[in-house]
């Protein structure tokens, strides 16, 4: 199912990231994935208040952490710039689809990186 917003559909996820080389595209090609699925979950199952939206957002966060060992083998990581990358576009999708009173660190609770 192709994302339907306008804001996530048109949005480069991860640029910053895709500018540096220190982070290989082929892994953050797979965030980017992480993201766009977010996204096709928020609008196929319409989350109607903010434990709805965390659930979405903190199965996502898991599969960052999966990625993890990927970013590794590449000789990289999910460290500084990257968390905060990540983290600001789990904030992006979140106010797109209406929940600007998402806690950004709520969002992405699970996380490992």
């Amino acid at each position: 199912m192709p994302v339907t917003n306008q804001r996530t559909a048109g949005h480069a996820f991860l640029r910053h990231l895709y500018a540096d080389v220190y982070y290989p595209d082929h892994v953050l090609d797979k965030g980017r994935a992480i993201l766009l699925r977010l996204c096709e979950r928020i609008e196929a199952g319409q989350p109607s208040d903010l434990t709805a939206l965390y659930a979405l957002t903190h199965a996502a966060t898991e599969e960052f952490n999966d990625l993890e060992a990927e970013f590794e083998a590449a000789g990289s990581e999910i460290e500084t710039v990257a968390r905060e990358e990540i983290a600001e576009d789990f904030w992006f999708v979140a106010s797109a689809y209406g929940f600007e009173d998402a806690d950004a660190e709520e969002l992405i609770a699970p996380r490992e990186w």
